[in-house]
């Protein structure tokens, strides 16, 4: 297999894996030490792993190999590197959520798309870092430190889920699993040059989880480095019956372009790259036109999103008395907002997200698909929780956020996609389709990559 001879193994995706394997190019034995070589380089730059499990990671590769070689793979992903973001639970390795409250925990039970990639053949190099709770637009906890953005060290990934991505963009797996609540897999994957999807709701089925932090927004979906990549994440964690379709040429799309969400700030390069997108998405046959975003998503981001999400931290941490002595002070300040809502708040809350699922429906009968920015800013300082200030204009902790919580709010799929460099960083761009669009979404993946979407080059190398 040319891919192969041509590139370090660590740098394979899964189809080129997948080959290799098939041919007898190599091994997952082999591809499995280097990634461990590669996570031993870089590691120590980035900390973008909270727990390494090289143990069961060879146990699992050995085993691939011998099913490889006896003609019997579980799946296309049998033998594939796989990290885990550490809010989702594999079975013998702690999952702690980036709190001090949660690092004995010790799950017992894969959550079930741990287990379906588990059942597939995957290995799991282990987990990812996350912020606390993961309940930050950073990746920084008291348990593991700060997680740094391997295309400039200095920044952050994003978050929350910053490892993830860290380690994927780094070269440190092939797919990394994890979760979005509000933008947590797309506005990192943006921040790193990675296709990052988060389905719709209930397209991945989920048991055996951690509380929900987030109730009713938070998905689990995938992260890769190529867009072909996708489809066989999600034939395996997803629901049957659906990715075949992700195959499919799109047919010519009606696109909506957000720029701004009610004048919001946005760093200028960040919407240099997103109009060089909109002109790319438009040479591919796609009609792409500006448009103002609903006004209901700025109430969404301003009057539901700081009821949601400090409630629902309130919620996780009703029955931990001491929480208050073992929370960051940022979020001991959400959990003492959450304590604070009046439940007519929260009824509140719900108000508007049932307006903004109405709305857009609005939108998604005179367009098929939305496209925005990923992120309102370029990454910053990695210590730091958010910008205080995007092209000019003081923000505040969602500032660069304004973009994303939407989506999971009504329940729709969107999906990073790598927007070329502002210099020497990525910037990635959103689009978010109406329900049951997740195929379609990563057709349009492929056909972004096809065109030369990719992202190229490798941060931290050689």
């Amino acid at each position: 297999m040319n891919t192969a001879t041509r590139a370090p193994l660590w740098q394979l995706d899964a189809c080129d894996l997948g080959e290799a394997y098939r041919t007898a190019a190599t091994t997952p034995l082999a591809v499995l030490d280097a990634h461990l070589t590669r996570l031993a380089m870089v590691q120590p730059v980035i900390n973008a792993l909270a727990w390494l499990d090289a143990d069961g990671a060879r146990r699992a590769a050995e085993a691939s190999t011998k099913r490889w070689h006896q003609g019997r793979p579980l799946s296309a992903l049998d033998g594939v590197p796989v990290t885990v973001k550490d809010n989702i639970p594999l079975a013998g390795l702690p999952c702690r959520w980036g709190s001090r409250l949660w690092q004995d925990h010790l799950p017992e039970a894969d959550e079930s798309p741990v287990a379906r990639l588990r059942a597939a053949g995957a290995v799991f190099l282990g987990k990812t870092a996350v912020p606390e709770f993961t309940l930050q637009g950073y990746t920084g906890s008291p348990v593991t430190g700060v997680t740094r953005n391997p295309w400039d060290p200095a920044l952050t990934p994003g978050g929350s889920s910053g490892g993830a991505v860290a380690a994927l963009a780094a070269g440190v797996g092939v797919l990394a699993l994890a979760t979005d609540g509000g933008g947590s897999i797309r506005r990192p994957a943006g921040h790193t040059g990675l296709y990052g999807f988060k389905p719709g709701w209930d397209v991945v089925p989920r048991e055996h989880g951690l509380p929900e932090v987030l109730p009713g927004m938070e998905v689990i979906g995938a992260v890769t480095r190529r867009a072909r990549d996708l489809p066989l994440a999600m034939d395996v964690i997803g629901s049957a019956g659906t990715w075949h379709a992700a195959g499919v040429p799109p047919r010519r799309q009606r696109i909506a372009y957000w720029r701004h969400i009610a004048g919001s700030p946005v760093d200028a390069d960040v919407l240099a790259r997103c109009d060089d997108a909109a002109q790319r998405l438009r040479a591919l046959g796609h009609a792409v036109e500006e448009a103002d975003a609903p006004a209901t998503i700025q109430a969404f981001n301003q009057q539901a999103w700081p009821v949601i999400s400090t409630t629902g931290l309130a919620h996780v941490l009703r029955d931990h008395p001491r929480a208050a002595g073992e929370l960051s002070p940022a979020l001991a300040a959400m959990w003492s907002a959450g304590q604070a809502w009046r439940a007519t708040d929260l009824f509140e809350a719900q108000a508007v997200v049932r307006r903004l699922v109405r709305t857009l429906a609005g939108v998604f009968s005179a367009h098929d698909l939305v496209l925005t920015p990923c992120s309102a800013a370029l990454p910053w300082p990695a210590a730091e929780s958010h910008p205080p200030v995007i092209a000019a204009q003081p923000v505040d902790g969602r500032g660069h956020a304004v973009f994303t919580a939407f989506a999971n709010a009504s329940g729709l799929p969107a999906l990073a996609l790598p927007a070329g460099l502002a210099g020497h960083l990525p910037v990635g761009v959103q689009l978010v389709g109406p329900v049951e669009s997740d195929a379609l979404l990563l057709a349009l993946a492929l056909e972004w990559e096809q065109a030369g979407g990719s992202t190229t080059e490798w941060p931290l190398w050689p």
